[in-house]
């Protein structure tokens, strides 16, 4: 499984992510040995694969010390640390477990949690709900986008925060284990405080929600279509096809693709999306997938393939942010080639991750290896991206995750300024505006929001915290 997997994070409006997962090509199998998944074997394991396969290998310290990393990650950070200096693997490799990660991939499963994505500004040492998902705890008990977490099992968010800055309030949320109970005190979008009682569970994430994730904008008269894509997972086909297919059906041509904390996911999927705009571009090129030479027999030219739902936007204002890496950043710059000014960046740069990763098994151990061995590059050649995309993409206009409004309502600020460039209207270039300053937009000034960003762990050990950045 090739992915082109997130790995975002930090400042600039939201958080942490990963990006986009590949069909993997066969590992060199492993000897059979007497030890089976003593931690030995699995860091012998670990190392041979990644001399085979790894993107950088003269990136790699092979001569990190087995001893003196006690646990296999800790091996794997070492291994990959001359990497990590150069910014060229942040945290994109890791072990997890394949069992899980299919589960993810395959059928949208979260590992146990309450089912909501935080962001926390800096500034004020306050956390918020983001965004919440259907058929998860926290939505269940009507929290919902805009709700302030306020206490922790007793514990002040505010106090937590600075005291031990995010992490400590990752860490009075509790492991993530079926049934872990925690209660809050929130404050809803009217002022009003409450105290809620939520235990995680594992739930199915609906890639394009049913709430707001697919409709038809009127802009003055003018059809936009918006989607909210998640994460590129399997599951994600069909809700892509649908809408689409209305998109079609009412002869839309602009859009606004809201990226915003998509994470990453299956480089398969990004392709798809990509056939979904690409009416009358049979065969021509969405872009490149490369190997270290050593692998290059693995090398694939992706081509588009138009599907029945697939229409040819003339404009496209995609959303995006801080957490928005690897297959996000993939479908945005695969697309330049082709719509050039006809498209634009809204809101804050993105991660910068235009590599990907395979998985690596060794199924007697359930270990999954992902590492870092594929960079990707539009029909252009376009890649190299590691700084984000404000800089590559022909127009850019700063906006602000506005948490008062729901994702896809044209009154939320990004969606606004998206129907602002689609229109043809002014907006202040990414680039050029800094995070506390003032925005102009269609002659109007507008603060800036709070500088939120997603709250993520500090080291991502499995797919759901890079795919799906900040949920908790």
């Amino acid at each position: 499984m090739v992915a082109a997997c997130g790995g975002g994070g930090g400042s600039g409006g939201s958080g942490s992510a990963t990006g986009s997962v590949a069909p993997a090509p066969s590992p060199t199998p492993t000897p059979a040995t007497t030890t089976g998944c003593s931690l030995a074997t699995r860091k012998d394991w670990v190392k041979n694969q990644l001399g085979e396969w790894y993107l950088f290998p003269s990136l790699l310290d092979l001569s990190a010390s087995q001893t003196a990393n006690s646990t296999l990650e800790d091996y794997v950070d070492a291994l990959v640390a001359p990497a990590r200096a150069q910014n060229r693997d942040r945290y994109f490799t890791y072990l997890t477990s394949i069992a899980e990660e299919n589960a993810y991939y395959e059928q949208g499963q979260v590992d146990a949690s309450f089912g909501f994505r935080l962001g926390y500004d800096s500034s004020s040492n306050r956390v918020f709900v983001i965004e919440a998902f259907e058929g998860a705890p926290a939505l269940a008990a009507g929290i919902d986008r805009g709700v302030e977490i306020v206490q922790i099992g007793g514990q002040n968010v505010s106090t937590l925060m600075g005291a031990g800055g995010p992490y400590s309030v990752i860490d009075a949320l509790g492991a993530d284990t079926v049934g872990l109970t925690r209660q809050l005190v929130v404050r809803d979008l009217s002022g009003t405080t409450r105290t809620v009682s939520l235990s995680k569970s594992v739930f199915d994430l609906d890639p394009v929600s049913d709430r707001f994730g697919s409709k038809i904008i009127d802009d003055g008269g003018r059809k936009v279509g918006y989607i909210n894509l998640r994460t590129f997972i399997d599951t994600a086909e069909p809700d892509l096809r649908a809408a689409f297919a209305e998109f079609k059906a009412h002869g839309v041509t602009e859009l606004i693709i809201d990226l915003r904390y998509n994470g990453g996911g299956l480089i398969s999927i990004a392709a798809f999306m990509g056939d979904l705009m690409a009416a009358g571009r049979s065969g021509q090129d969405f872009g490149y997938v490369t190997f270290r030479d050593s692998k290059s027999a693995e090398n694939e030219t992706i081509a588009f393939e138009p599907q029945a739902e697939s229409i040819a936007p003339t404009r496209i204002a995609f959303i995006g942010t801080s957490g928005t890496a690897s297959a996000s950043e993939m479908v945005i710059n695969g697309m330049q080639p082709y719509l050039g000014t006809g498209m634009a960046l809204i809101g804050t740069n993105t991660y910068g991750k235009p590599v990907g990763q395979i998985a690596l098994d060794r199924p007697d151990c359930d270990d999954r290896l992902r590492a870092i061995a594929l960079k990707v590059e539009n029909a252009d050649h376009q890649g190299e991206y590691y700084n984000g995309l404000a800089s590559t993409v022909p127009n850019t206009c700063r906006a602000s995750d506005d948490i008062g409004h729901q994702l896809g309502d044209p009154n939320e600020a990004m969606v606004r300024t998206a129907l602002d460039f689609l229109a043809g209207r002014s907006c202040t270039a990414i680039a050029s505006v800094s995070t506390a300053a003032t925005a102009s937009i269609s002659g109007k000034v507008e603060t800036s929001a709070p500088q939120r960003n997603l709250l993520t762990p500090a080291q991502p050990r499995r797919a759901t915290d890079l795919e799906l950045p900040g949920v908790h």
